[in-house]
């Protein structure tokens, strides 16, 4: 299909100004097929392919009024500028722009990467040998444990957040979040409250600040039918602050049969061939050299903050903040009641 013949199915983007100025500034070959990619936190997301088959990814803010820290353009690009030239794979940055002649909002140019994320299990079993599997995880958490090795202000990051304090103002954040949430979702739970006094008052002495990502999970993930990870994706919330809680929540995003679920949810990490959580962690402390000997706060932590974050979803659809049309609700509610089972568990033994 003809870049002319998509031009009124693209928002966010003038198909004729951004074809005038790609050729030149990326070395792209006229026509562009354009096609919408989903996901992204609600960024828009398109994925260019050229007459001669290169691929790039556009990417902007959505539409509409922006709280003034959302959706952060240069913020992703600078983290994967940074990271381009180290052992953490990201897309090649081809080129950020904030010129209105060009788009309303800023926005920039990354290269296309091969690779397919993690989702379900079903999905996974499809395309991933088992025999691949056990090199997915490798990758995953070497990766990982690459990120947390290097210096941010070697990467020109050394500004990208405040890097002291990060599990005690996250503990404020998420705790505040709950119980702004609590008339709105008409739920609360006193092991919320127990948990955040808990939490704080055990917080662990937090070494050097390092890049961390927040949302580091194999969903975020690329990787290639052979195993290896081609690509970290959507550094939109990643800042500079504890390893160690990035970490853990990775571990936790790693499922095993025996974790607490919710119906329905089927983690790929479940599948034959992928190894123990336990193995992550041994690779991870071999890798960095941490202290590991608190991963059992820092996950603990983490439960509790995703409980917040579920909890104010919630409350956010029952509001009429969110539309909530094919959304299961009651299935929305299980997961956070989950979390903090999960968070209540591991604090008993804290």
């Amino acid at each position: 299909m003809s870049s002319n013949a998509q031009s009124d199915e693209v928002i966010g983007f003038d198909v004729g100004v951004i074809e005038s100025w790609l050729p030149e500034a990326a070395g792209v070959k006229p026509p562009l097929r354009w096609e919408r990619l989903p996901g992204g936190h609600s960024n828009l997301t398109y994925l260019l392919t050229d007459a001669e088959g290169r691929e790039l990814v556009l990417r902007r803010p959505p539409q509409g009024q922006l709280l003034p820290k959302a959706h952060d353009m240069w913020r992703e690009y600078r983290i994967i500028e940074g990271l381009w030239p180290t052992a953490v794979p990201v897309a090649e940055p081809i080129a950020y722009v904030d010129d209105r002649s060009l788009c309303e909002v800023h926005f920039y140019a990354m290269g296309k990467v091969e690779g397919r994320a993690l989702y379900t299990g079903d999905e996974v079993a499809a395309w991933l040998p088992e025999s691949a599997r056990r090199r997915v995880a490798e990758s995953f958490i070497d990766t990982l444990a690459a990120l947390h090795s290097l210096d941010p202000a070697a990467l020109g990051l050394a500004d990208l957040g405040r890097p002291d304090a990060y599990v005690a103002r996250q503990l404020t954040t998420w705790y505040g979040s709950w119980t702004a949430s609590i008339e709105g979702a008409r739920h609360d739970d006193p092991r919320t409250h127990e948990l955040y006094e808990l939490l704080t008052a055990r917080i662990p002495e937090q070494g050097p600040g390092r890049v961390v990502h927040g949302d580091f999970g194999p969903h975020n993930c690329l990787f290639s039918a052979e195993g290896e990870l081609t690509a970290v994706l959507d550094w939109e919330i990643a800042t500079l602050g504890d390893p160690l809680a990035d970490m853990a929540y990775s571990i936790n995003a790693w499922a095993e049969a025996t974790d607490a679920m919710a119906p329905g949810v089927d983690p790929p990490t479940l599948l034959p061939g992928f190894p123990a959580r336990s193995d992550l962690i041994t690779r991870y402390a071999e890798a960095t050299g941490a202290d590991l000997t608190q991963l059992s706060y820092y996950r603990c932590y983490n439960w509790f903050k995703t409980a917040c974050i579920l909890h104010g979803v919630y409350a956010r659809y029952l509001e009429g903040k969110k539309s909530s049309e094919g959304v299961d609700l009651d299935l929305l509610k299980m997961r956070m009641q989950i979390s903090l089972d999960n968070s209540a568990e591991l604090a008993a033994n804290l």
